[in-house]
């Protein structure tokens, strides 16, 4: 019996892993021709060769990048219909649950009387005198 450091090595074994994995890898490959430049990744130009007629050419704009980029730089609403992550679910539905008609229903804003006014100013001058004193 053979210790783990003095084993054998099995060629016929090592050959038959390598072409599984060979033929795994295969089954899975995907072929990419479409390549096109990541939106996400800043990206800075150059300017055009001044003297160049192949650099003078105008409108020579790629609709489909335009179209990428535009994307790329919409809220995540506009881009998905659903949230991505569990931290997006918190904040994705801004629109009210309740109507305007409801609102102005439940919404009773403050409103002062002559007396109220009075006295605020009252308290207020008597803070003013109070602060003055001291």
């Amino acid at each position: 019996m053979a210790s783990k450091g003095n084993a054998e090595v099995n060629y016929v074994h090592q050959n038959a892993i390598l072409c599984e994995t060979i033929k795994k890898e295969q089954r899975n490959h995907k072929l990419y021709t479409n390549y096109s430049i990541n939106p996400f990744k800043k990206m800075y130009t150059l300017t055009r060769k001044p003297n160049s007629l192949h650099d003078s050419a105008d409108g020579e704009e790629d609709d489909h990048f335009l179209e990428v980029i535009k994307k790329s730089n919409e809220t995540p609403v506009k881009k998905f219909q659903f949230p991505q992550t569990s931290a997006q679910e918190i904040g994705w539905n801004t629109e009210p649950l309740i109507d305007r008609l409801w609102k102005d229903r439940l919404e009773h804003p403050i409103v002062n009387a002559e007396i109220t006014k009075f006295m605020d100013k009252k308290w207020m001058v008597k803070e003013q005198q109070d602060i003055n004193q001291s």
